[in-house]
């Protein structure tokens, strides 16, 4: 990983990212197919569209399980040189169609499981917290110019009746 935001993170968190996009990708695709096994075409198409977008998670956090494909490591490169919040954008709007085309229990697992990775990924591109000192140190530098109401307090030349 050539991310300079993955490499900051814990480990458990590196690889518990990963492998939980790696699990939401292939549950993505079960409850694709599971939903393909209707009678109503729309859910057939939304299940068809969660299974492609279970694919594409499996292909960018995987790539060892499609390496029969000879472009995936060309796509899994580049979307890890990506920073963070690229991934969980991505991982999002692919949950998005599945859900709102066919909205029942298969499409709701599989785009949960899509939006959970995405959040995770959310989460890693905000990045470490500060520590307790450097929170105290903020939060007692107060002064005038960065507080708003010392600001409306002091310009009350505005209000006043002429």
């Amino acid at each position: 990983m050539n991310n300079p935001e993955v490499e900051t993170a814990p480990w458990y968190l590196k690889y518990g990212s990963r492998g939980l996009g790696t699990a939401s990708g292939i549950l993505a695709m079960f409850m694709g197919i599971w939903a393909c096994i209707t009678i109503t075409p729309i859910c057939l198409v939304a299940g068809i569209f969660q299974i492609f977008a279970g694919f594409i998670i499996t292909l960018i956090e995987a790539p060892c399980c499609c390496q029969f494909f000879d472009f995936v490591t060309v796509i899994s490169t580049r979307i890890e040189q990506k920073p963070l919040w690229y991934k969980a954008v991505l991982y999002v709007l692919l949950a998005l169609p599945g859900i709102s085309m066919c909205p029942s229990v298969s499409t709701f697992l599989g785009s949960v499981a899509m939006v959970a990775a995405g959040a995770v990924y959310a989460m890693l591109s905000l990045g470490k917290k500060a520590d307790r000192q450097e929170m105290r140190a903020n939060a007692q530098n107060l002064n005038p110019e960065s507080n708003q109401t010392a600001l409306l307090v002091e310009g009350n030349d505005a209000w006043s009746t002429n």
